[in-house]
């Protein structure tokens, strides 16, 4: 099904006609991209019962899988965005607006100052964002593949277990259009590189590649334990693959609070994958060569010790 969003400015002078609206547009194109139909923007006044009676027309009548709004979620009095969207959600989704603000505290420290909601009404998800495009444009590129996911999630029947390993393998996504994406990023000026790593299935056993590993998985079993004996390893076919998404999450946040870091995007899969197919693509990009081989170096080891679960399979 066709994801659409619509896309509501909150500002009394953009309402008023005294200044030109550039949050609602940048939004609308990074939307675009992403794949989402905008299918309706405003701009309207900081008034919390406009603001409270626009959601609600807009998400009974439209229908959008997404809702942005832009504008009102500082420390002014008129700032009342967040008011208002409490009043009309169903169900709260703090997490977006949590890695919003922390996403924004590694640029400025400035960033905790939003007061932005998130939260679902029906089908909807309505997510605050800042008044300035800049702000705007960083808080929804840190969140959007995390909302996309939601909302599958949200127009899916039935529950949708995320780490589920009987879930069938998706598709491995485009590095070139990744680094596309990447180069329309708002800190893509600040870029002088960007590395990848494509994690694969090999058909060569852990313990032959790893033999530390083996031996100390194998330390307690027996005294007269001995180093694995490689010819006795029959191939790997495959491997069941999941991950911890709460722990690749904050594995994510960490690198992005790295020294010159200023884009990361990861993709893991799930399932049981065959040999040769692929577990992992790991993007990162920042201003020079040693903190980008540092970032990605940091991250893959992290994704692969403590974010992820696979069993090789001989069969």
């Amino acid at each position: 099904m066709k994801k659409t969003a619509a896309v509501i400015t909150v500002s009394d002078k953009g309402a008023r006609g005294e200044r030109i609206d550039t949050s609602g547009p940048a939004l609308r194109d990074i939307l675009t991209e992403y794949g989402l139909e905008v299918i309706y923007t405003s701009v309207i006044p900081d008034e919390a019962d406009m603001i409270k009676n626009e959601l609600i027309s807009v998400i009974d009548e439209k229908k959008p899988s997404l809702v942005l709004t832009t504008g009102g979620t500082g420390f002014s009095k008129r700032d009342v965005t967040p008011e208002a969207t409490k009043a009309v959600i169903e169900r709260d989704a703090p997490g977006i607006s949590e890695t919003m603000r922390a996403a924004s505290m590694a640029i400025t420290p400035r960033g905790c100052l939003s007061r932005g909601v998130s939260g679902i009404r029906g089908g909807s998800l309505i997510v605050n964002l800042p008044g300035s495009k800049k702000a705007a444009c960083e808080n929804i590129l840190s969140v959007i593949d995390g909302l996309l996911h939601g909302l599958d999630i949200l127009h899916s029947d039935g529950s949708n277990d995320c780490a589920s390993a009987e879930a069938e393998t998706v598709s491995l996504p485009s590095l070139d259009q990744w680094l596309e994406e990447a180069k329309k990023n708002i800190n893509a000026a600040k870029c002088g590189m960007y590395l990848a790593h494509n994690g694969i299935v090999r058909t060569t056993p852990r313990a032959i590649v790893r033999p530390d590993e083996h031996d100390k998985a194998h330390a307690h079993a027996s005294s007269d334990c001995k180093p694995a004996d490689t010819e006795s390893f029959a191939p790997v076919t495959a491997v069941d693959f999941s991950y911890d998404e709460d722990r690749l999450k904050a594995a994510v946040d960490r690198v992005r609070l790295m020294p010159g870091i200023y884009y990361v995007r990861v993709w893991l899969n799930k399932g049981i994958i065959a040999a040769g197919g692929s577990l992992m693509l790991v993007l990162v990009g920042g201003d020079i060569r040693p903190h980008v081989i540092n970032a990605l170096e940091a991250l893959v080891n992290e994704i692969k010790t403590k974010c992820v679960r696979e069993t090789e399979l001989y069969i």
